[in-house]
């Protein structure tokens, strides 16, 4: 293979995550401190909203909501119509099991929601609507009881089109707070905010490094980075629709990777030039050429196996397939956030409308996870019941001997006493049973 661009080095990434980390260590820490306090100062500080109560009220959310046509109210509708039906199918897929594993024996495993979700939605650059669909929808058809959202004000007040989708969504408490206090307030709680068991939903690097630094003390769906898109492509396409899906999630942010991966340089060139013309008109082009001049890339390959071999290295969020066969990438690529197969679908579609979850793995963690699906938000938990005297001694003998062998005298104790009720043995204490 061969690069004929390519996009900033590891360590200026580094350097800038080191930046970002040590900013959200310290607004954590004083949101454990001081608790609404801090929250609120943050919130004044950075996105200019101050207010004694950041929770929405029954009012504000219907003011919203008559902020937006009819048309604007359908087409979110029909976007989380999708994303539930998507959602049911999956759940339907998450059977709980109950086996007889030996006579006697039965083990099973359910499958139980979180009690509690918070949910983050972006909108401090765009009211990033779609957000709300992905996370609060697939939230509710797990069957979470409780679930919060948070987003950032959009010029200065609730955006109303995120507060809708919230809403229209099912959240059960809605707040107008962005960033790193945002994360902070439902993970670790305030005098406003009760804490949340799992927090979802993409952002910025602050956000994400919050996410990251809360991880353990609450769950998370997953360590998110910038969005990503990486576009696979050979001769059957040109390089207009290649630069148009490359530039439309540049869009997303200066630090948002772009790189198309080809067997043609022919269409690699015709790809270049195409996203200098698109530049010069795009709307959003300011983000979208710092994105593409620090993080963009275009490769060529020899073969469509060279591009599965460097497409998995890459592991990229959105992997869009536009060649002969986009079936021969389904087949043998192993990592990506998620594929979009052929000229007819894009990542946009996936973003906003189609019905699978658009939050999906960055930075290379495609290599162990996928995205956010109506899973994450459940729990599988196993139990075990023994049904008779004979199956509790036979697997007391089995248990006793192996504790030993650990030196878990206590451990063997449990199953010996099994092993003398009801099996009739006399094992003596703290020996392995014969």
């Amino acid at each position: 293979m061969k690069y004929l661009k390519q996009g900033k080095q590891v360590d200026a990434i580094a350097s800038e995550d080191s930046k970002v980390r040590a900013s959200v260590e310290t607004a954590l820490a004083d949101i454990v401190s001081r608790g609404q306090a801090a929250v609120r100062e943050m919130s004044i500080k950075f996105d200019a909203l101050d207010r004694d109560d950041y929770r929405l009220t029954d009012k504000e959310i219907k003011s919203c909501l008559s902020e937006l046509s009819q048309r604007n109210i359908d087409d979110i509708k029909f976007a989380q119509e999708q994303v539930k039906n998507f959602a049911e199918h999956q759940r339907a897929a998450l059977l709980d099991i109950e086996v007889e594993t030996l006579p006697g024996v039965v083990l099973g495993h359910k499958n139980i929601p979180m009690n509690s979700v918070g949910c983050y939605v972006p909108g401090g650059k765009y009211p990033l609507l779609a957000s709300a669909h992905m996370s609060v929808v697939t939230a509710k058809v797990a069957g979470v009881p409780r679930i919060i959202t948070c987003a950032p004000p959009f010029m200065g007040k609730p955006a109303p089109a995120i507060v809708a989708a919230q809403h229209l969504a099912g959240a059960d408490e809605i707040y107008c707070l962005g960033g790193i206090q945002a994360i902070g307030a439902m993970a670790l709680g305030t005098e406003q905010v009760a804490p949340v068991d799992m927090l979802v939903g993409p952002g910025n690097a602050f956000v994400a490094e919050a996410k990251r630094q809360l991880y353990g003390r609450v769950g998370i769906d997953l360590f998110a980075g910038p969005t990503e898109t990486l576009v696979i492509a050979d001769d059957t396409v040109d390089g207009e629709l290649c630069a148009t899906d490359l530039l439309g999630q540049a869009e997303h942010g200066p630090n948002s990777p772009a790189i198309l991966l080809t067997t043609s340089e022919k269409l690699a060139r015709d790809t270049m030039a195409e996203v200098e013309r698109l530049l010069t008109i795009l709307p959003t082009a300011e983000i979208a050429r710092q994105a593409w001049n620090d993080y963009g890339a275009v490769i060529v390959c020899e073969d469509e196996a060279e591009m599965v071999k460097v497409a998995d290295d890459i592991a990229s969020e959105h992997v869009q397939v536009m060649t002969r066969d986009p079936d021969y990438f389904l087949d043998n690529m192993t990592n990506y956030g998620a594929l979009f197969l052929g000229p007819r679908t894009n990542v946009a579609f996936g973003d906003k409308v189609i019905g699978t979850n658009h939050t999906l793995p960055t930075k290379k963690t495609a290599r162990y996870t996928g995205g956010l699906w109506v899973g994450k938000f459940l729990k599988t938990v196993t139990y075990q019941r023994v049904l008779t005297d004979k199956a509790s001694a036979m697997i007391g003998e089995y248990c006793s001997r192996l504790c030993m062998l650990e030196g878990f005298t206590g451990h063997a104790e449990q199953a010996n006493v099994r092993v003398r009720r009801y099996g009739g043995k006399n094992v003596p204490y703290g020996t392995a049973a014969e």
